[in-house]
């Protein structure tokens, strides 16, 4: 197998310009918001589809004026200059045959055809008017308009399943087999100086010859790998590898790298599938990787698209059901931090999940399950040339070190790496499982030392934009208690709080605090309590202070959850501050927020 590792003409030819300044002429700005709007990507307009920006930050690092847009920069560009309409009606004309394609092979029906025909070339002149559709979402449109009235489930279903179906015979074929297992000496490249040393040297081997596989069409989209011998596989394995991305990504799965470099230790892998056929020869080179040790968590798209492998095929599908047999399927949509760690940390070394939409890829649309995954990961191996445009030719950075698999202009194996924006920072769950030892610890130093230890709870993130003012009412508050009380040691949360941990960060690790039993009592914020604080200050309560306590606090809320549960175990712990009935009204965090999800749409505070 050869390898180029120089950068790809794909790689030189992304845009890293940006294109559009925010703030410099205002009939531009009100297009690029417009822009959001039409697409439906706009949180504010469209909050039950367009993910926050809270939680867009799991996936995409941004700058603090910078709005993350799914499409290209030279789509993006071309959108926002209003010039370059050949471009932009080639890509919604390529959109329109793919639609008219499905409806021409779905439909038998000549009156029904010409009607859908009708139907959806009148939408696409709607959309596409004035060229500020982007034209994935575009195609989302046409194709649900065709779902709709068809109420047709999945029009490429027996397509899917006949390439799955190819692709596991060849797999299974004895040509495939004898390739696979065929050894010459030339293929090792060092000598082995041990068995270990061996084992290794054929793990990779085997690993790269699965790779190699990974972009030829023919095993599923033809019949032609029927006839294929163990050499034609063996020439197979002989296709080159190119791109940037070679030695990270080996580094990445412990594997050999050309320069004899490899990490050390197990990782947790986002794989985003992409085509069906090509999924199955996914799935064998995803079982070799469990055997090294690594956790796979395998991303499928939430509908049917195209010939795209979507949740359901992993599930009904007659041959990835077989492969897939002993995978966790999460279901669930708006799954918790708390849950995903304990998810994360199961037995389970394959697990599922969808991305929550039927686009290529889109981070705006995504599910709430798939962002908290993306943001737990330690990488993304992405498929295909979709997938590719939406990482590598754009601007944006990552919150994560991304790889890409796909077929170059010659056929070879090309391998895209683009690592993490440097600014991420990233709280594993063992980082803050230490933060919250070494509190414990200080806590059960205190109690040795005869102190009582009181925890306290309060605002912090409940009000928006208002998180510096509530952590100086906390600290305020605390030294005033601090010199009223003798021998107790106080737990101030908000002097714990570091740059880059946002709510989930936060809940996990007080919640390992909260459990450890070491709690005398337990204080809740009352409005008392930020009266004296602002007192304390010399300041009058401003309005939006008036009337709040700790039942405003969506954390707080959970923590009195908390606090009772720890109560019956240990009922010593005393519970100080508002009633407990109070604390019913703040249910659930915004994702990636520090207070409840419907205040963002009621509350003024930027």
């Amino acid at each position: 197998m050869r390898i180029d590792n120089g950068n790809s003409k794909h790689s030189r030819e992304t845009i890293s310009k940006k294109p559009y300044q925010p703030g410099l002429d205002p009939e531009m700005d009100a297009w690029f918001t417009a822009f959001f709007i039409e697409n439906h990507l706009d949180h504010f307009t469209h909050p039950e589809q367009a993910a926050a920006p809270e939680q867009v930050r799991f996936t995409v690092y941004t700058e603090e004026d910078e709005r993350y847009y799914p499409c290209s920069d030279r789509m993006f560009a071309a959108i926002m200059s209003r010039n370059e309409s050949d471009f932009i009606q080639s890509k919604y004309q390529e959109v329109l045959e793919r639609v008219l394609k499905l409806i021409d092979g779905q439909i038998k029906n000549q009156s029904e055809k010409d009607y859908l025909n009708a139907l959806i070339k009148i939408k696409y002149r709607h959309e596409t008017r004035d060229e500020i559709m982007i034209p994935s979402r575009l195609e989302k449109r046409l194709i649900r308009i065709f779902l709709n009235h068809t109420q047709i489930g999945d029009p490429y279903i027996i397509q899917k399943a006949s390439r799955n179906r190819r692709v596991s015979r060849m797999l299974n074929s004895e040509g495939f087999q004898k390739a696979l297992n065929y050894f010459n000496r030339a293929d090792l490249t060092d000598s082995p100086s041990s068995l270990a040393e061996l084992k290794i040297l054929v793990e990779d081997l085997e690993l790269k010859r699965l790779f190699s596989l990974a972009v030829e069409r023919s095993l599923w989209e033809s019949d032609e790998s029927i006839a294929y011998t163990e050499e034609d596989f063996l020439k197979m394995f002989e296709r080159p590898l190119t791109g940037n991305g070679i030695e990270p990504l080996f580094r990445f799965l412990g594997i050999q790298s050309p320069n004899g470099q490899s990490e050390v230790g197990t990782k947790k892998i986002l794989w985003m599938a992409d085509e069906a056929g090509e999924f199955v020869i996914d799935l064998a080179i995803i079982n070799y990787l469990t055997k090294l040790g690594h956790k796979i968590i395998i991303v499928f798209k939430g509908g049917p698209l195209f010939t795209k492998v979507d949740f359901e095929d992993a599930q009904e599908d007659e041959v990835l059901r077989r492969e897939l047999e002993g995978a966790l399927f999460l279901e669930e949509k708006n799954m918790s931090k708390n849950e995903l760690v304990k998810t994360l940390r199961s037995d389970h070394n394959i697990i599922a999940i969808s991305d929550g939409t039927r686009e290529n890829l889109n981070l705006l649309m995504a599910s709430i399950t798939f962002a908290r995954t993306f943001k737990e990961v330690d990488g993304v191996i992405s498929r295909g040339h979709d997938q590719r445009r939406r990482f590598f030719d754009t601007r944006f950075r990552f919150t994560q070190d991304i790889f890409n698999i796909s077929a170059d202009d010659h056929g070879a194996i090309s391998i895209y790496y683009k690592p993490k924006h440097p600014a991420v920072i990233k709280f594993s769950h063992k980082d803050l499982e230490n933060k919250a030892k070494k509190i414990i610890d200080r806590m059960v130093d205190a109690k040795k030392r005869g102190m009582t230890v009181v925890f306290y709870s309060g605002i912090i993130g409940s009000i928006p934009g208002r998180i510096s003012t509530a952590k100086k009412i906390m600290s305020v508050f605390i030294e005033y208690l601090k010199e009223q009380f003798a021998m107790t040691f106080i737990i101030n949360p908000s002097e714990y709080f570091e740059p880059g941990m946002d709510a989930d960060d936060l809940m996990y690790m007080w919640e390992i605090v909260q459990r450890s039993g070491q709690i005398d009592i337990w204080r809740f914020q009352t409005y008392d309590d930020i009266v004296q604080a602002f007192q304390i200050m010399n300041s009058k309560v401003p309005p939006e202070w008036v009337g709040k306590d700790a039942t405003f606090s969506t954390g707080c809320t959970k923590e009195m959850r908390i606090a009772l549960d720890i109560q019956a175990k240990h009922t010593e712990m005393q519970i100080i501050g508002p009633a407990k009935e109070k604390f019913m009204r703040r249910s659930e965090y915004g994702v990636g927020k520090m207070y409840d999800k419907r205040l963002g749409e009621i509350l003024p505070f930027k």
